[in-house]
């Protein structure tokens, strides 16, 4: 099939790259960060490196939404929640009734908004144990090898791949992709238990700047990986929402992603704060408190948390004044 990717930030353009190099589609990216477009453009491609090793040029083509003229199959949206409405209210024109579009991104609400533009049998989601880093414009880290790729991917509506076969050969190239994706069944359990993973490794390692394995590391890891996925369970089981396994296989896949998985990777949240853009903790640990307050299961750990991650927004703004994207 022939994809077109919405953001060619780290995880966009790796998966937009290992559908391309590995398993062979036809893939296009639309993008809107002015120096990433300048880069990739004067230097034919894009700088790929896999945990900072074999840096070389992939030869991409890269778009703004006004400018793009094709038809892929499959829209794959990674844009940040901040940007999104903006950026699929430029890329509607682009938009046809035979498409269908698919998201792995970070966060709550995004799946709201796409099905502002296409229907709920066409959207298709996913949740990726996957990492990437943005060196600058035009050059891109991937962390993790194919072995330690995983994810999780479900239709919107709860069909299965038996009966669509556009989601048995997203299914099909992800796998040639190396992205090792899984068919679960449950949508809004899948979502949430991401959001969980989230809270605790994106936000704890932003908040101190540290690397997945130095948090691991950390004799308190299990403790506070404990309290706050503890915590966010309570506030799921009171919304009757049922997450994708246990509180004990969370924390597990928790230490294990950021012990042996991972443990080179910075979080996405942490490259947006060191940056000075804003975070997406509004969408994250911000979610979960909300969910528990609405559902007379407070999280306070995930408040404050929230509250702490802005803080240090604000406090890495007046010390590193000069500093964007």
């Amino acid at each position: 099939m022939k994809y077109t990717v919405i953001g060619a930030g780290g995880m966009g353009v790796q998966f937009g790259v290992l559908l391309q190099e590995a398993a062979g589609c036809d893939v296009d990216f639309i993008d809107a960060w002015d120096e990433n477009i300048a880069a990739i453009r004067a230097q034919n491609g894009a700088y790929v490196s896999q945990d900072g090793q074999g840096r070389h040029l992939v030869p991409i083509d890269i778009h703004y939404p006004e400018e793009y003229d094709g038809d892929p199959d499959v829209w794959i949206v990674f844009v940040k929640q901040q940007q999104l409405p903006g950026m699929l209210e430029r890329c509607a024109p682009l938009f046809r009734g035979h498409q269908s579009v698919f998201s792995a991104m970070n966060g709550h609400g995004h799946f709201e908004q796409l099905n502002r533009y296409f229907p709920a049998d066409r959207i298709y989601g996913g949740t990726a144990l996957i990492g990437a880093y943005v060196y600058g414009p035009g050059d891109f880290n991937f962390t993790g090898d194919a072995h330690a790729k995983a994810m999780n991917l479900c239709a919107y509506d709860g069909h299965t791949p038996e009966s669509d076969p556009v989601e048995r050969a997203i299914v099909e190239d992800f796998r040639a992709a190396t992205l090792n994706p899984t068919v679960v069944p449950d949508f809004e359990g899948m979502c949430l238990a991401k959001i969980v993973f989230n809270s605790v490794l994106n936000t704890l390692c932003t908040m101190y700047r540290i690397r997945f394995g130095e948090f691991a590391a950390h004799p308190s890891a299990q403790t506070l990986t404990e309290r706050l996925v503890d915590e966010a369970y309570s506030a799921a089981e009171a919304a009757g929402i049922t997450l994708l396994g246990t509180r004990e296989s969370e924390v597990d896949t928790i230490m294990r992603t950021a012990g042996v998985a991972h443990p080179k990777h910075y979080p996405s949240m942490y490259q947006d704060l060191t940056r000075c853009r804003p975070t997406e903790v509004d969408y994250i640990n911000g979610y979960l408190a909300q969910l528990g307050r609405e559902h007379g299961r407070p999280c306070p750990l995930h408040a404050f948390l929230t509250d702490e991650v802005h803080l240090a927004e604000h406090a890495y703004a007046i010390h590193h004044p000069t500093t964007s994207r």
